[in-house]
């Protein structure tokens, strides 16, 4: 009787011992966080020097591809977004047509903007809420952030030759310095503010013209010739 007591207690403290060792291991097992979602929009760390010149669409998007190259997400389609004015040999193009359907996530895996009518606010709804691109999300390839409004210097003009529903300028005047292939002083592009500060309005894609197309008169007006990333695919 006495033996059969003395193996049954051991049962129960081994059985306790046990329940209290899984108990402790799944107190301390880590939490599991879900995969940060892969990078697919940031702005230019630098542009290319030369002003509003970036070589036209093909040479802005090679500058987006060779960045997103070096940060380890070279294996998405880059485009730069920015729009093309028609001339007498090809059409406009629209910002809004290159960069895919989305949705766009900056370097700390944050949605920038679900789709194209969240980012340009193409519905009542969507204007109201607005995206979320501004000066806590838009950071460049590098996880850093853009020298904005207050910074020195100010480089929050960021070249884009679009109208606010990213689309091209359809009058006769010069939105892009010559769908950016020029970096004279005279011409101007259209610039928006990744800061939403400034210019009059708060559009991150259509705030101002600059006041020439060389570097230095980009940098005049609070802007460096960056420009906006987004993966298309």
């Amino acid at each position: 009787m006495h033996s059969s007591k003395k193996i049954w207690l051991c049962a129960a403290i081994v059985a306790l011992s046990c329940a209290q060792h899984a108990s402790a291991q799944t107190a301390t097992a880590p939490a599991t966080t879900a995969p940060k979602p892969p990078l697919s929009f940031f702005i230019t760390s630098e542009g290319l020097g030369k002003g509003a010149d970036l070589g036209g669409l093909a040479g802005a998007d090679a500058h987006c591809q060779k960045l997103a190259t070096a940060a380890g997400a070279g294996s998405k389609t880059w485009r730069a977004y920015l729009s093309t004015q028609a001339t007498k040999d090809q059409p406009a193009v629209n910002a809004r047509d290159r960069i895919g359907t989305g949705p766009w996530h900056n370097t700390r895996g944050a949605v920038v903007a679900r789709d194209l009518a969240h980012l340009h606010g193409d519905t009542l709804d969507a204007a109201r809420l607005g995206n979320n691109l501004n000066w806590a999300t838009a950071f460049t390839e590098k996880n850093e952030p853009v020298k904005r409004a207050g910074d020195k210097p100010n480089e929050h003009d960021i070249l884009t030759g679009s109208l606010p529903d990213g689309r091209a300028f359809t009058d006769a005047a010069d939105h892009t310095c010559k769908n950016f292939t020029s970096s004279a002083a005279d011409g101007s592009a259209q610039v928006g503010h990744f800061d939403r500060t400034g210019g009059g309005n708060t559009s991150w894609n259509s705030t101002h013209t600059s006041k020439g197309c060389g570097q230095e008169n980009l940098v005049s007006t609070g802007g460096a010739g960056l420009f906006y990333c987004f993966a298309s695919n």
